[in-house]
Parts: C-alpha cells; structure tokens; sequence
C-alpha cells in the first residue's frame, strides 16, 4: 500500500533535509519506504524510517536542530 501525504512531512536526512512525499508499506517482512524530496536540489531519494528524523513538530514536542 502507498500513503500520499496531504502535507509533505519536513524530515533531516543523511544528504540534507527534505519532505517525505510518500511512504510505500513494506508489509510483514520488509521495512516501509519513505519517499524524500531534497530541499537542496528537488532530487528524489528512498529512505528506511531508521535514515529519516521527524525535522520539527510542536504537537509531540519535537525539534530537531541537525
């Protein structure tokens, strides 16, 4: 199953930060796929959710300063 974010969630990647466009389920046996924009350049990369951070939000108290 694929989930399109109404709103592109801002995260902090290894290659810089981003917003998660999309996430595919991975299933029982294999990890999701976030789906990342690149602020830098507009590329497109895949990440596993242990690669990506929540950049910033204030409902559950997060504030990421990387």
């Amino acid at each position: 199953m694929v989930y399109e974010f109404k709103d592109p969630v801002p995260v902090v990647t290894e290659l810089g930060p981003g917003y998660v466009w999309y996430v595919r389920d991975g299933g029982t046996w294999e990890n999701d796929v976030f789906t990342v924009v690149l602020e830098s350049d507009g590329s497109i990369k895949h990440f596993r959710s242990d690669q990506i951070k929540i950049h910033k939000n204030g409902t559950f108290d997060i504030f990421n300063n990387n």
